[in-house]
C-alpha cells in the first residue's frame, strides 16, 4: 500500500493486478486506479499440521504452471498497455525483457524445516528465480532486520536492495497510543483460521477481567449471535478501524505473518504470536522474534491466554530492540525512477 501511494504521489500512472479478496482491498484503498484481473497461485492448505509441508510440495507442479501462465499474461498485457516498468510481490512469472521488472520479497531464504542442507538447496533455487528480475527489493532493514535469516541469508541475489518495512498504517494519521484492550487479530488460510478462532474465542469468553476486540478475519462474515459485554466482535476490520484498534491495544494476539509483524513493529506493539501450524516461515519468525522480548510465541496447540496475558500486559515495549521503521522505500523508489 505505501509503495503504491508513493508511486501515485510521484505522478506515475499505476495499474494494479490481482483477483478476489486482494483485488477488493486494493479497490477500496485506491478506487481511482484500474485493477487488471490476475489469477493467484491458488494454494490449498492441509487440515492437519503434520501434512502442511507435504500438501504444499504436492502443489509444486500447479504453482510452476501458474508461474508460466502469469508470464504469458504479462507478455499479453505488455503488448496492450506498454508498461514502463513492472513491480510484483512474490510473483515469479511477472518479468519481461521489454521493460525493467522488480520483484519484492522478505523471504530470500525459504525455510525448509528439514535442516541446513535443504535450506541451502532452497536458497540456490530461489536465488535463480529472483535473479531473473532486474531488481530484487527485500522488504526489511539491512541491519537488525525483523525477519532474521529470511531476508539476511548467507548469499543474497546479486541485484538485491533493502527497502525497509512496509506497513499499511504508514498512510494513515498517527493515533495517540493507549493500552485499553487486548486485540485478537485472526488471519491466514483455512481451515487453520477457523480452528484458531474457535480456540481463542472460548478462552476470551472465559476471561471477563480483560477487555477484548476480537477480529475474526472473515471479510463479508456475519456477527456472532451472542457476545459477552467484555468483548467487541468484528468479522473483519481494515483501514482506520484496524489502525485505531491496534494503536490503542495493550497487547495483540495474532499469527506471525510478515504483514502483521510489520504493522506491529511500525506501531511498536507487544504481541503474542501463534504461528500457523506447519508453516515453516511463520514458525521461524515467531521463534526468532520471541527472543526480542517484545513478542511472545506459543504453538496453537498449547496457547492459554489466561496464563500469558498477566505476564505480558504491563511489560514495556523495548524501543531500542525494535526494527527501524523509517520508510526507506521512498528513497529506493526515487532512485529507481530517476535511472
Amino acid at each position: 500500500m505505501p509503495l503504491i501511494h508513493h508511486l501515485v504521489e510521484k505522478g506515475c500512472d499505476v495499474y494494479l493486478a490481482a483477483e478476489g479478496a486482494s483485488a477488493a482491498i486494493l479497490k477500496a484503498y485506491f478506487p481511482a486506479l484500474p485493477v487488471l484481473p490476475l489469477k493467484g497461485y491458488g494454494i490449498q492448505y492441509s487440515h492437519k499440521p503434520g501434512n502442511f509441508t507435504f500438501k504444499l510440495l504436492a502443489q509444486v507442479p500447479k504453482i510452476l504452471r501458474r508461474i508460466k501462465e502469469e508470464h504469458r499474461w504479462l507478455q499479453k498485457q505488455q503488448k496492450r498497455y506498454h508498461f514502463d516498468a513492472v513491480i510484483s510481490d512474490n510473483r515469479y512469472g511477472l518479468y519481461t525483457p521489454d521493460c525493467p521488472c522488480v520483484i519484492m520479497t522478505h523471504q530470500v531464504q525459504i525455510m525448509s524445516g528439514k535442516g541446513a542442507w535443504a535450506d541451502r538447496k532452497l536458497l540456490q533455487w530461489h536465488r535463480r528465480l529472483l535473479e531473473q528480475f532486474e531488481d530484487c527489493w527485500v522488504v526489511d532493514t539491512e541491519t537488525q532486520g525483523l525477519s532474521g535469516r529470511l531476508a539476511h541469508p548467507e548469499t543474497k541475489p546479486k541485484q538485491s536492495t533493502y527497502i525497509g518495512l512496509l506497513s499499511q498504517f504508514m498512510l494513515l494519521p498517527a493515533i495517540e497510543k493507549a493500552e485499553k484492550h487486548c486485540l485478537v487479530l485472526l488471519s491466514g488460510p483455512e481451515p487453520m483460521r477457523t480452528q484458531l478462532e474457535a480456540l481463542l474465542w472460548a478462552q476470551c469468553v472465559a476471561l471477563p477481567q480483560y477487555k477484548f476486540i476480537f477480529v475474526a478475519g472473515k471479510p463479508g462474515g456475519t456477527a456472532r449471535e451472542t457476545v459477552p459485554p467484555h468483548i467487541h466482535y468484528h468479522p473483519y476490520l481494515g483501514g482506520v478501524a484496524l489502525h485505531t484498534s491496534m494503536a490503542e491495544a495493550a497487547l495483540v494476539v495474532c499469527r506471525s505473518g510478515y504483514s502483521s509483524l510489520m504493522d506491529l513493529a511500525f506501531l511498536q506493539k507487544k504481541a503474542i504470536l501463534i504461528p500457523t501450524p506447519g508453516q515453516t516461515e511463520q514458525e521461524y519468525l515467531a521463534g526468532h522474534l520471541h527472543a526480542s522480548g517484545n513478542y511472545y510465541s506459543e504453538p496453537q496447540a498449547t496457547i492459554e491466554l489466561g496464563k500469558v496475558l498477566p505476564l505480558l500486559w504491563h511489560q514495556p515495549y523495548d524501543v531500542q530492540g525494535a526494527a527501524d521503521n523509517m520508510p526507506a522505500f521512498r528513497e529506493v523508489i526515487d532512485r529507481w525512477l530517476d535511472r
